[in-house]
């Protein structure tokens, strides 16, 4: 394991570990492992959060939004740089650029699209997003700080790798004895937040039963719910308690809930 520092994620995505990430940083950084692997990396509110790292890492998401942003911030970040730099913070634009089909354009306008989207999405939604406003702070999206996040997050990134598997290949291609799997995958009750075909209920007993065969170590959380319980029983399961604060970062619009860390050790 090296030093590496914590750094933003590169824009806010529903399902973000904001709250809990200190707990599970905590217990990522105290199992050994030689790969770090993260099936459903999100904007890496985990990944990007930790204080130490392995050999290998790598980073996936079935989402093609998702996946396209990491390997141009990766590879590509004074292109996207350019592409963000002009690009206005109002709601027509926002507007605008939802309903642009982002198989029409290069790799790098998509990149600049997503980002500049869900940096200005409330919530952090992916499926039916809407313009965040606030009347206490300047614009969400601002392309200074943007282009600072960009930097760090650029060179971060030299030595993983960005994949675009479904889960279940992702784990069958880099399960071994040394590898650590931290998974974010939907919450229970929300699968269809992030597209209709990306995650289904069947999905989490089959996530249970391929992490009940592998070589490897994981570590999961979830919402604490009767179903998620019952799925993930056999596993080594702890209640904590954490709190959502959804388009606010202010306690008044905190809400108290429990989520589950699930392990396999």
């Amino acid at each position: 394991m090296s030093a590496t520092t914590a750094i933003r994620t590169p824009a806010p995505y529903i399902g973000g570990k904001r709250n809990l990430a200190k707990r599970l940083c905590a217990i990522i950084d105290a199992t050994p492992h030689r790969t770090y692997a993260e099936p459903f990396v999100g904007m890496g509110g985990i990944f990007l959060r930790r204080s130490s790292r392995p050999t290998a890492e790598v980073i996936n998401d079935l989402s093609s939004d998702v996946a396209n942003l990491f390997r141009i911030a990766k590879r590509h970040y004074q292109p996207l740089v350019d592409e963000l730099q002009w690009m206005p913070a109002c709601r027509e634009e926002f507007e605008r650029l939802k309903r642009v089909d982002p198989t029409t354009l290069t790799d790098i306008e998509r990149a600049a699209r997503f980002l500049y989207l869900q940096r200005l999405a409330f919530g952090g939604k992916v499926v039916g997003r809407g313009f965040g406003v606030s009347r206490d702070a300047g614009t969400r999206f601002d392309a200074g700080r943007v282009r600072a996040d960009l930097a760090v997050l650029h060179a971060r990134l030299e030595r993983v790798v960005v994949e675009q598997l479904p889960y279940a290949d992702l784990i069958r291609r880099y399960d071994g004895a040394n590898t650590l799997f931290y998974l974010d995958p939907p919450y229970w009750g929300s699968e269809g937040d992030y597209g209709a075909d990306a995650f289904g209920r069947d999905d989490f007993a089959q996530l249970a039963d391929q992490l009940a065969g592998i070589a490897g170590k994981f570590i999961l959380s979830i919402n604490a719910t009767e179903g998620s319980r019952d799925v993930f029983a056999r596993f080594n399961v702890e209640d904590v308690d954490t709190t959502w604060t959804i388009g606010t970062a202010s306690r008044a619009g905190a809400k108290k809930v429990t989520e589950l860390i699930v392990r396999n050790f």
